[in-house]
């Protein structure tokens, strides 16, 4: 190679690890009596809240992660519903990503339960994605008793197609050859990102797979769908240039609370902000964080919600600055006499973040 010749890039390696059904595998771990039951974890027998995750004898009957508690009963009365253990989740989720790095450095925490990997240069030499990915399950199982799904491609939105396609304890490679065929026979709402509403709306316009949206230029996909049609265009075509990158920016910290009774008074949807309001501020100083909008979401009794914020001037962390923006916005909501389920407030804006702010665990999974 001459002086004036560029090096050919590596391929990139790209592993997105996913574990299966992740808390609720790991109550059935810890406590023998739920192996093989449908276990709710989240929610509370008697309907109040929502459900975390769920064990996959319960996925059986048609529980999934979101569905209110109620409606999970009336699928399968005899689900046992289990309170959340996060200090045990966050133990257990340490443990994988000490597995993670005696592979790379290049790890990608999306939540206590998944996460993408760099391994184009693995720590160890070994040069093949699957064999990590079969070496990492495999750890997993062996010293955590707990399995996961993996997925292997050269980029990111591939990988994590592909750790869902053979769920539970599936490993699947997509290669670079392949991505393309592959994305043309994929339905649209399998695309990472496309939620129902979108799916529904591209099926309307007589769009249902990859291959139909690759039929349109990057211009109409653009008219039809914003910004978001740039990144169709692409993808659609297996092209995702977005790095690993082990320290994702913070866009919002928060916490929320559902309450086992839906609040009626003023008062008593002050005493539970103040509780949020308290550990919002915990979480912002120890991640050394802080934000300009503090916004309040408000979740009713029939399951609609809405949400209201406040910016200030200047970035905050404080309590007082918190809750008083909380209890300011929920005034001008008026929410007296209104059954309230669930209350959260979160500050985001991070646009000054202190000199040390890094976060390395980004709980996005997290129940409040």
């Amino acid at each position: 190679m001459t002086a004036t010749e560029n090096p050919v890039p590596l391929q990139r390696k790209i592993i997105h690890i996913d574990m299966d059904a992740f808390y609720a595998a790991v109550e059935q771990r810890d406590f023998p009596q739920y192996k093989g039951k449908p276990i709710v974890v989240g929610g509370s027998p008697d309907g109040r809240g929502v459900v975390a995750t769920a064990s996959y004898e319960a996925r059986t009957f048609g529980i999934h992660s979101a569905m209110s508690a109620r409606r999970a009963i009336q699928l399968c009365p005899q689900a046992i519903f289990v309170r959340p253990r996060f200090d045990a989740y966050k133990n257990v989720s340490v443990h994988i990503r000490a597995i993670f790095n005696r592979y790379t450095d290049l790890i990608e925490p999306l939540s206590l339960d998944e996460a993408y990997l760099d391994v184009t240069e693995d720590k160890l030499q070994i040069g093949s994605a699957l064999e990590i990915a079969k070496q990492i399950k495999d750890a997993i199982r062996d010293e955590l008793h707990l399995s996961a799904s993996a997925g292997v491609s050269s980029n990111k939105f591939i990988a994590k197609i592909a750790s869902d396609m053979n769920k539970p304890d599936g490993l699947t490679f997509i290669g670079p050859s392949k991505i393309e065929r592959f994305m043309e026979k994929l339905p649209v709402e399998k695309f990472f990102g496309v939620g129902k509403v979108t799916a529904d709306r591209m099926k309307k316009m007589g769009l249902h797979t990859g291959a139909d949206l690759k039929q349109l230029s990057e211009q109409d996909l653009v008219m039809r769908f914003g910004k978001t049609g740039k990144f169709y265009y692409k993808i659609v075509r297996g092209i995702d240039e977005r790095p690993v990158r082990p320290h994702r920016e913070t866009k919002s910290l928060g916490a929320e609370d559902t309450f086992e009774e839906d609040l009626y008074t003023q008062e008593d949807m002050f005493t539970e902000l103040e509780k949020i309001a308290e550990k919002v501020t915990a979480r912002l100083e120890k991640n050394n964080l802080k934000g300009k909008t503090v916004t309040l979401k408000v979740k009713f009794h029939d399951f609609t919600q809405i949400t209201r914020n406040q910016s200030f001037v200047t970035p905050v962390n404080d309590y007082h600055s918190i809750i008083s923006a909380a209890k300011e916005l929920m005034i001008r909501a008026d929410l007296e006499n209104s059954k309230v389920r669930l209350l959260g407030i979160s500050l985001s804006n991070f646009g000054n973040l202190l000199p040390s702010s890094k976060i390395t665990d980004p709980d996005q999974l997290e129940l409040f």
